[in-house]
């Protein structure tokens, strides 16, 4: 059958990959497995190791558990049959705590941690955090700013000619130009400023399986340059490949007008040729297909890649950025997506396309290794918070096709759903009754970046293959996802009745707009799993906001909450909704935010914990928020702007109207109300918003005297970079650096299962 002449290529068809369990083990394997990984030479002795293949440097305490990265690799890595030890929080201010294990044989893997350096010390209003949930008694300053960077720099300080690979959340949604919200620049690659050799991104066990065979077979780390879900630097393209041009986002209106760039290629003199004067076995050059014209001819999709705009050009213009934000994001389904490459100064960003997922049971095999599912002995009695509130969580899948804009969990897991068995995960329950010191019968989560996307996936391979969409659910949810949440509702239910289980909770989030397709489901998880409380995350209330978010509307949180209250009461159970709400979004003026303020009160609710937009590395609307475009469309530089709350005055009183409730914001809110014209809300009436006078308990009537400070301490006008981390100098001196519990990448807590 012939191709369409206005495909760009062939229907792409799902890819296979080398089965993860299926390389030929390392040497080493004959010493087994040990108890811990080795975090001295004391604990290297004892296992009879005379060096370590591999060493591990994170940014988290040592936690063997699956939901710690660290430990997930350093597991994986052991059963290739490798030696690895952990360095977990080193002293970063010299190189010596980087020699602890000695001269790794093979690389040094770096890692930040499960949460960004940067978003684990900052809150959104750029104040440092009192605490750290992935160091021992929560102990604040246990790690660097940046500290894939620094940690990367100190070990080719210590080890100048061992490899470094980068991996983590962290060096993940760094892997090209990024806005950074801390310093207020646009940055380089990570893996330039790390000066490290390889870095990857994703879920990174096909990826680091390959490395670590590959160069256990002797070859070179700079050999590696095609690794899916990896990106290395190139001096230059290679000769052979289709570039498709997308650097520019304002193109001539009449595209026939250029000429038919398959017709001719560039000799290096700048005359043409035709294809067929080649000579027999001559490379062929790299030809440029300009963006427009992507869709007129057919090409080899594994030969082509998509230039964005360089480091140089997207850190001066903001509408720049953003094209290359949304070309990236086009570019995220495994199985169609394209190279990116960004040019750095002289030198070529090479991304290879995502990794593969796992299948359910190469998932199965990486959450059955033998972790003691506890933190290291050497941290003796003290508590690590993260782990507290995860020893008794399971993650029963990876991965997220929701595509808010906010989030980073799409950037980093992908939106292919990986989900293990259900005989895995009761295999894993009943492992925690078993081992879990002062287990009291509570499963306190079963879920992953969303609760209930357990086996949904595509109808259909090959659609799949082939789909560019963003999200699967929204603006609508795809014809083509599968919806049945029957196998989670089995799991469920076969969960509850492992001996020594009491209850199974469900705290991961909730996407209710998938949710109401299956009422047996609602009913199941409202029957048995919410003790009092669900916590669901509409995060706005108007569309304008909502649709910048890529979220449903209302409609859908009525729908649920009618199914909620049906099913609480059929069980004879008084429970309740808590929502989530997002303050200070890109393209969320302070109207909608008065109106979000206006439904809270007239649903009876007085938020507590409440988020104000963290912009973090890589996500869409980061770069609405740099940008102050929508990269959910088609840009030009005479694209519409939109609002971005981006002073500390606009996001202090953005988030004061989701607590309209607390007299601390009484004065503010008046003066705001005041200058929107909006007096009509001030008042003690049912319909109003906030009282005329700040009443005081035991002093009711007399006027807050903390008026005017109330005005002075949250109603100046702040700078764009007011309150920013202070620049210092990196390890190299040649880079600047700079609620409750710490939340993670789109989470609502320190779920400790980032890797």
């Amino acid at each position: 059958m012939s191709t369409p002449a206005n495909r760009s290529r062939p229907l792409a068809k799902p890819i296979e990959a080398t089965p993860l369990f299926g390389y030929p083990k390392y040497w080493a394997e004959c010493y087994g497995t040990a108890p811990y990984l080795p975090m001295s030479r004391q604990e290297m002795d004892d296992l009879g190791w005379d060096s370590c293949d591999i060493i591990i440097v994170c940014g988290d305490a040592y936690v063997d558990h699956p939901s710690f990265g660290m430990a997930v690799m350093g597991r994986f890595l052991e059963s290739q049959g490798f030696r690895v030890g952990i360095i977990a929080q080193p002293d970063w201010r010299s190189a010596e705590a980087f020699k602890a294990l000695g001269k790794p044989n093979l690389f040094f893997g770096v890692s930040a941690g499960n949460m960004d350096s940067m978003i684990n010390r900052y809150t959104a209003d750029l104040k440092v955090r009192n605490d750290d949930a992935y160091t021992p008694d929560g102990a604040p300053g246990k790690r660097p700013d940046r500290a894939v960077t620094v940690y990367s720099q100190r070990c080719k300080e210590a080890y100048k000619d061992v490899p470094i690979v980068l991996g983590g959340i962290e060096a993940s949604l760094r892997r090209i130009a990024q806005y950074d919200y801390w310093s207020d620049e646009v940055r380089r690659s990570v893996l330039l400023d790390s000066t490290a050799d390889i870095l990857l991104y994703g879920n990174a066990e096909r990826a680091i399986a390959e490395v670590a065979h590959e160069l256990a077979l002797g070859k070179s780390i700079e050999d590696l340059k095609d690794i899916r879900g990896t990106a290395v630097m190139r001096s230059s393209v290679p000769a052979g490949w289709t570039e498709i041009d997308s650097t520019r986002i304002d193109w001539p209106q009449h595209v026939d007008e250029i000429s038919n760039p398959y017709e001719f290629d560039s000799k290096e003199d700048g005359s043409c040729a035709k294809k067929d004067d080649l000579a027999d076995g001559e490379e062929q050059p790299v030809r440029i297909i300009p963006m427009p014209l992507q869709g007129k001819s057919v090409w080899e999709m594994e030969n082509t890649y998509i230039r964005l705009p360089s480091f140089e050009k997207v850190s001066k213009d903001a509408v720049l950025y953003s094209h290359a934000s949304r070309v990236l994001h086009q570019e995220s389904n495994p199985h169609n997506a394209r190279v990116l490459v960004q040019k750095h100064g002289n030198r070529e960003l090479w991304v290879n396309p995502p990794p593969i997922p796992l299948e359910t049971e190469e998932m199965d095999g990486v959450f059955a290794l033998p972790y003691q599912r506890r933190p290291h002995p050497s941290y003796g009695d003290a508590k690590i918070p993260a782990y507290d509130m995860i020893k008794t969580s399971v993650n029963i899948m990876r991965g997220c096709f929701g595509g808010c804009t906010f989030c980073s969990i799409t950037e980093h897991e992908g939106r292919v759903i990986q989900s293990r068995s259900q005989e895995s995960v009761l295999k894993e329950i009943e492992a925690i009754t078993e081992t879990v010191p002062g287990f009291t019968g509570t499963i306190s989560d079963l879920g992953g970046p969303t609760a209930n996307m357990y086996h949904l996936n595509c109808k259909d391979p090959m659609i799949h293959a082939n789909c560019r969409r963003l999200s699967c659910v929204f603006p609508t949810i795809c014809k083509n996802l599968v919806t049945d949440h029957s196998q989670t509702t089995q799991l469920y239910r076969k969960a509850r009745q492992i001996k020594g289980v009491k209850r199974v909770a469900i705290a991961s989030g909730l996407r209710y707009d998938l949710a109401v397709r299956d009422p047996e489901y609602v009913k199941e998880l409202v029957t048995h799993h919410v003790g009092g409380y669900l916590k669901i995350a509409p995060e706005h209330s108007e569309m304008d906001t909502l649709n910048k978010m890529m979220k449903p509307g209302m409609d859908t949180y009525y729908d649920f909450k009618r199914m909620f209250d049906k099913y609480s009461k059929e069980a004879g159970k008084e429970q309740y909704l808590i929502p989530y709400f997002i303050a200070a979004h890109p393209g969320c003026e302070d109207t909608d935010m008065l109106n979000l303020s206006l439904w809270l009160k007239k649903n009876k609710f007085r938020v507590d914990q409440v988020q104000t937009f963290y912009p973090s590395p890589m996500s869409l609307a980061t770069a609405m928020y740099h940008s102050e475009r929508d990269p959910l469309h088609k840009l030009s530089y005479k694209s519409k702007k939109i609002y971005i709350p981006r002073k500390l005055e606009q996001r202090r009183l953005q988030k004061a109207f989701l607590r309209y409730h607390d007299p601390k914001n009484w004065a503010f809110l008046r003066k705001a109300l005041l200058d929107m014209n909006r007096k009509d809300l001030i008042g003690d009436g049912a319909n109003q918003l906030v009282p005329w006078e700040d009443k005081v308990p035991g002093r009711q009537g007399k006027q807050y005297k903390g008026y005017n400070k109330a005005i002075g301490a949250q109603g100046r006008s702040a700078g764009d970079g007011e309150g920013r981390p202070k620049a210092r100098k990196s390890t190299d001196s040649r880079r600047p650096t700079t609620g409750k519990k710490p939340k993670g990448h789109g989470g609502r807590g320190p779920k400790a299962r980032r890797r």
